[in-house]
């Protein structure tokens, strides 16, 4: 069955489980408003933030929720992804955000760069906000220079707030002695886990009523087979329930059972 038979089957207004959600249709769960409350705390200080996690646990849309109540008139978020590059290639990445494009080789100018870009919109009252998706893939010489993005006059004013996110492995990168100079700016982390069972239950609600369905299509089976098939875990969560949607369907069952999940599993890696 085709992914527009499917949806027509259920009587879905768009595809479920996507994850192109407005910041509105985001579920408010404790552990998302806990990322909000201390990118809050963090944003106020000036200082570093970590958001952590296993792959698809939901640290990038936390931010993005998140970042999504600052007002755009007093606030710009700077969102980069990192990679196994150089630090060149982060400042490069960063100094993009101000319009400016560079072939500098030269890491001073390169931060000569950005702090101008900052200056002047703190000269706008505007307060940039520096989010660094996927930092656990961040080289330890990045991690051993990211600090001197955030010195102002002599280290004594915090104008860039900053929020590192990534797996585990990321603070294993802030225990070297090279990373100390970032890590001591650290004010706030959160650690974000697999979702339990009756947070679970409340997800696929959610989602459901999202695409225009106001009642449980899984049953309580199929429910603990999507929850102990993912771990908990968000990403691998919505693709089993969409797959098992497409199962469910192509059978003509109206109600998802663990088997049609089972039948999902097989698709994933």
């Amino acid at each position: 069955m085709s992914a527009p038979l499917y949806r027509s089957f259920f009587g879905f207004r768009k595809e479920p489980f996507g994850s192109d959600l407005t910041p509105e249709e985001v579920l408010k769960t404790p552990a998302l408003e806990a990322v909000g409350g201390r990118f809050d705390y963090v944003r106020n200080l000036g200082a570093v933030g970590l958001v952590t996690g296993e792959v698809g646990s939901g640290k990038s849309t936390a931010l993005r929720w998140a970042a999504s109540r600052l007002h755009p008139s007093e606030y710009l978020t700077v969102w980069v992804t990192a990679s196994g590059g150089s630090i060149l290639e982060l400042y490069r990445q960063i100094a993009a955000v101000f319009d400016v494009e560079t072939r500098s080789f030269s890491r001073a100018a390169l931060r000569k760069i950005i702090h101008h870009g900052i200056k002047e919109l703190l000269h706008k009252k505007i307060q940039p906000v520096l989010i660094i998706d996927e930092a656990s893939l961040m080289r330890l010489e990045v991690f051993s220079e990211l600090h001197t993005l955030c010195q102002f006059e002599a280290d004594s004013k915090p104008h860039l707030p900053m929020i590192l996110a990534g797996q585990n492995n990321l603070l294993d990168s802030l225990q070297y002695r090279s990373s100390l100079p970032l890590a001591s700016r650290i004010v706030a982390r959160t650690h974000l886990e697999g979702i339990d069972q009756e947070e679970m239950t409340r997800y696929l609600d959610h989602h459901l009523k999202i695409v225009g369905v106001k009642s449980q299509l899984f049953s309580p089976e199929a429910i603990t087979a999507i929850q102990q098939g993912s771990g908990g875990l968000l990403r691998r969560a919505n693709n089993l329930a969409r797959g098992a949607l497409v199962a469910a369907a192509n059978e003509k069952c109206q109600l998802v059972a663990a088997e049609h999940v089972r039948l999902a599993s097989t698709e994933l890696i």
